[in-house]
């Protein structure tokens, strides 16, 4: 059970990382105003419009899609959200290319991959800077963390980041000061909520686990003389995921479930107990006063029965009004720098902790609308604009089949083998289908996937191409159309200078991870089609 602060499991370990701004009240001093500031401050106050009491709005970028929505479009869907903070968890040569002269700050992630080498040297530490970091600095693009690994010493992993994180920390931050970046640019390392525990199910028991307290002293102890922050991932969704039992209403902040009564303070939502028993461990060991940066937190909207749009909008609406009155929590006053996790869907990611870990997005995989959030000030969360698709047509079940036919459940198989059909499990937005809707859905997943390819609908002459929308009637169950990387491609031909490390000697790559994967995946779908 990782990082329990109350008798319920808080945090459960996720399987793999991911492949997830508020920041503290904003200081603005009326001395420091100058007229027209002083005039749009006196207007905004007439107008009753609220003021955001935090300096910034940070949300997580995943790019493991096989059809990722254009890094242009992401970028204006960041900005016209009032998104001003983003965190990357690799340097996604598309993605930071969009970035250049946006106004948007960004934290560089670093994959758990490249540890083992930034650790062995500071001479490959300086070429990972330099390529990744230090190019882009110098194009505009305004980069405020590096953070280094992600969630290494997640349970799960056992001792394989263990050696090599702290090493590699403290030889990115040389590499850093080397190229004259020490000041502009802290690190950081992201990790998970269960690298804390409380033995007495209260946040005042916090303390970090026994097997890697000596690792977690060091790093805090090199964050703190630095006044680098630690950036920590919290899902009170994992806590309901994990425990059939757990009270529903302490995952929000709706402030009606029962509150958990350490000492004087009473605690109502996960959340704030959760992080509380980390500042509780900070304190315990020597270090109050390190900066804390919520790294991830968010709730999925499919793939679970408690994954949903209904819960999605309840957590993260409830996160949004913390983040926009600057609200922190009883041990720490002061609102922490919070990313939301995350922006998009990813088809891509790799489902070991669940099916939900497809759907974490605010957006849907193309940038429209799942829900509706207030962000402050009167404004709505807005959908991305200038997405090409592919032809409008879908992959369904033929009407000469029969959905009794045994050749059918290998074709779903196969399909679903190949492309994301999370959505048909159980609890989730299609999991309700009939046997032939089902088998429709699981074949236009792989048509799409293989970018409509032909013969990519075909299934033992089991499917057909159709040009009327099959949607069901239950609204949640969607057949998507896919976006179309090629339309997108000839209009803005951008050139990829890719820089991540991929070896000992941290050598460039011309391909980001989410084109790759999308490459691999065409060409396997397109060559299989051949079996079918």
């Amino acid at each position: 059970m990782a990082a329990a602060t109350t008798s319920h499991p808080h945090n459960p370990p996720r399987t793999t990382s991911h492949p997830h701004n508020p920041t503290s009240i904003h200081q603005t001093s009326f001395l420091h105003l100058n007229r027209s500031s002083l005039y749009m401050f006196i207007l905004l106050i007439t107008q009753g419009s609220s003021i955001l009491l935090v300096d910034g709005f940070g949300c997580n970028w995943g790019t493991r899609a096989t059809h990722p929505l254009p890094a242009d479009i992401v970028v204006k869907l960041l900005q016209d959200n009032g998104f001003d903070k983003v965190k990357l968890f690799e340097p996604d040569p598309h993605a930071l290319t969009a970035l250049r002269t946006s106004g948007i700050q960004v934290m560089l992630g670093i994959p758990n991959e490249f540890l083992a080498a930034l650790a062995s040297s500071v001479r490959v530490a300086e070429n990972w800077v330099q390529q990744n970091v230090s190019v882009y600095i110098r194009d505009g693009v305004d980069i405020r963390y590096v953070a280094v690994g992600n969630e290494p010493f997640l349970k799960t992993y056992g001792q394989a980041y263990l050696q090599t994180t702290f090493p590699a920390l403290k030889n990115i931050q040389a590499a850093l000061i080397k190229a004259g970046l020490g000041k502009q640019i802290k690190v950081t390392v992201p990790l998970n909520a269960d690298v804390y525990q409380t033995d007495t199910d209260l946040p005042s028991g916090g303390d970090f686990r026994p097997d890697i307290h000596s690792h977690m002293i060091s790093i805090v102890n090199f964050l703190s003389e630095s006044s680098y922050p630690l950036t920590i991932n919290i899902y009170p969704f994992l806590s309901l995921y994990a425990d059939s039992h757990f009270p529903v209403d302490y995952a929000f902040f709706s402030g009606t479930a029962a509150p958990v009564v350490d000492g004087p303070i009473s605690y109502s939502n996960v959340f704030e107990a959760n992080y509380d028993t980390l500042i509780w461990a900070l304190e315990k060991n020597g270090f109050p006063s390190v900066p804390v940066i919520i790294g991830e937190v968010g709730w999925p909207t499919d793939g679970d029965r408690n994954a949903n749009v209904e819960y999605a909008r309840r957590f993260n609406q409830g996160l949004f009004n913390r983040i926009f009155q600057g609200q922190g929590t009883p041990k720490r006053k002061s609102a922490p720098e919070v990313y939301v996790f995350g922006l998009i869907d990813e088809d891509a990611k790799s489902i070991d902790p669940g099916n939900f870990e497809r759907h974490w997005g605010m957006f849907n995989y193309d940038g429209t609308l799942k829900y509706s959030l207030q962000l402050g000030n009167n404004r709505k969360l807005v959908p991305a604009k200038g997405v090409k698709y592919l032809e409008k047509q879908w992959c369904v079940m033929s009407p000469q089949a029969s959905a009794s036919d045994p050749m059918l459940t290998e074709g779903v198989t196969y399909a679903c083998t190949h492309a994301d059909c999370t959505s048909l499990s159980y609890g989730s937005s299609c999991g309700d289908l009939d046997a032939a809707s089902n088998a429709s859905y699981a074949f236009n997943r792989f048509y799409q996937t293989a970018n409509q390819q032909k013969g990519s609908c075909n299934f033992n002459n089991l499917a057909v191409v159709t040009t009327t929308n099959p949607n069901t009637q239950d609204p949640k169950c969607k057949f998507d159309i896919m976006i179309d990387v090629s339309k997108h491609a000839k209009l803005s031909p951008t050139k990829s200078r890719s820089r991540s490390a991929s070896s000992p000697g941290v050598q460039q790559n011309s391909l980001s991870c989410s084109m790759i994967c999308t490459v691999f995946v065409i060409l396997v779908l397109i060559v299989s089609s051949s079996l079918l």
